[in-house]
């Protein structure tokens, strides 16, 4: 089934219950209006919820329910993205002669031209004007309640000086999707979301590395499986922190992306490569505000975090010697404090250890060195790399080319990349030796390292 048809398929099932919902909801926040402007009473808890049909613990699928206020404000949030006007037209059966209803709240967006909700708005709907229940509802948006527990969604902040449920009310794009399509992309990368999702088509089987680096890989295996054991153990637990931080350095192509990729993939974890040699910024504080909206969407999401280039945020720290200096180094400390308090698994990546600064080194839980490969390590690359399709021609001995030319795995596949690409070419299904050897060439060239037969 094509991927539109069945997300089609899945919104369709919701779809009656949500134009059911939006027309309640309607009803609702107009008799709130018309009770209070005739001053009589409106009980939220005498009405009736069972005209509200969309079943939100059903699609979200947390592990809590939803209260019925809790099921307002969700759906207040998420109705600007699809009944645009929804709220001017109840606002014009309230108000025929028009005017403003300050409390009900509310704000114009820069491109959207109708009403979008605030924390002021929510207030209203299930509060109205009394005081006391308004104090009451806004714990709802309070940092340990179920809306920040999950992430679903927040009041943006208020500019300074202004009333702090007067910010917008914001859903998270993730659970907003899969409200209104059924499913949950991943994120796209940008600016505002300096972070890739990272995955291989290889297998463990496929990575060759030195026998100390995948003892120390072995060790973070046991810390995704078990740590939350640890965690719960009710003396012991509470003296550690959940997250585990890792260091690979090692030159480019020993397998440092390719292992965080393939943790991912044994354990079902997405993994998302932020590279902050693309993301630090000229502006002052602009990286510290990126680099936590990945934070805040990877503790939401149980992703792992792979950091490569780390050097360039958290190399040696330079003498204060201008205000810009200054400030970058306390993004760095912010981002390190910040590193400290992620309760994932987090990964950095750097060419050289002696890059990174020794206060940040002492944060992590092990430093793993991927060494280029040995003649025993070349030798299963080269074997390993060979296309299924293609035979090596008998005068090629893989023994003899891994111990005579010092490459990476990287370099390796290049090179048989090369290999094969001619071997095609020729209308032939055999790698031969002087096609290997001007690959080697061709990788020694790149690092200007000379080659010999």
């Amino acid at each position: 089934m094509h991927p539109i048809e069945r997300t089609m398929k899945i919104v369709g099932k919701d779809s009656d219950n949500f134009t059911q919902s939006i027309e309640q909801f309607g009803n609702l926040i107009l008799n709130r209006i018309t009770a209070d402007q005739n001053q009589s009473p409106f009980v939220l808890s005498d009405y009736d919820t069972s005209k509200f049909g969309l079943d939100l613990d059903k699609i979200l699928q947390l592990q809590t329910s939803f209260s019925f206020e809790e099921k307002l404000i969700l759906l207040l949030s998420i109705i600007p993205y699809v009944k645009p006007g929804f709220l001017e037209e109840v606002m014009a059966k309230a108000l025929p002669h028009g005017g403003e209803y300050i409390v009900f709240g509310g704000i114009k967006g820069q491109q959207h031209r109708g009403i979008l909700p605030t924390g002021e708005t929510a207030l209203y709907v299930l509060a109205g004007t009394d005081i006391k229940e308004r104090l009451r509802y806004q714990k709802l948006f309070s940092s340990d309640a179920l809306f920040a527990t999950y992430g679903l969604l927040q009041v943006e902040g208020a500019p300074h000086g202004e009333p702090s449920m007067s910010g917008r009310l914001v859903p998270d794009p993730d659970w907003l999707e899969r409200i209104l399509l059924g499913k949950e992309a991943a994120p796209a990368y940008s600016v505002a979301f300096p972070a890739r999702k990272i995955t291989t088509a290889m297998e463990w089987e496929d990575l060759v590395l030195h026998p100390q680096t995948a003892e120390n890989i072995n060790d973070i295996q046991l810390w995704v499986a078990h740590h939350q054991n640890v965690l719960k153990d009710p003396i012991f637990g509470r003296r550690i922190k959940p997250g585990y931080r890792v260091l690979f350095y090692g030159k480019a192509g020993t397998g440092k992306t390719l292992t965080a990729s393939l943790l991912g993939k044994k354990f079902g974890i997405p993994v998302y490569r932020i590279d902050l040699s693309q993301v630090v910024s000229k502006y002052i504080g602009e990286t510290e505000k990126h680099i936590e909206l990945v934070f805040n969407r990877a503790e939401r999401k149980n992703w792992i975090l792979f950091f490569d280039e780390a050097d360039a945020l958290f190399g040696k720290r330079t003498n204060v010697q201008s205000s810009n200096d200054k400030f970058a180094n306390q993004e760095v400390s912010y981002l390190l404090q910040r590193i400290e308090d992620f309760q994932g698994l987090l990964i950095l990546a750097s060419n050289f250890k002696n890059n990174i600064d020794d206060a940040f080194l002492r944060r992590f839980h092990n430093v793993i060195h991927f060494p280029l490969p040995g003649v025993k390590e070349r030798f299963k690359l080269w074997t390993q790399s060979t296309p299924s399709n293609m035979k090596a021609h008998a005068d090629i001995d893989w023994k003899i080319i891994a111990e005579k030319y010092d490459i990476t795995g990287a370099e390796i596949v290049n090179v048989m990349y090369y290999a094969t690409l001619r071997a095609y070419a020729r209308k032939k299904y055999v790698l031969i030796k002087e096609d290997i050897l001007e690959g080697i060439k061709k990788e020694l060239k790149k690092q200007d390292k000379t080659f010999t037969y």
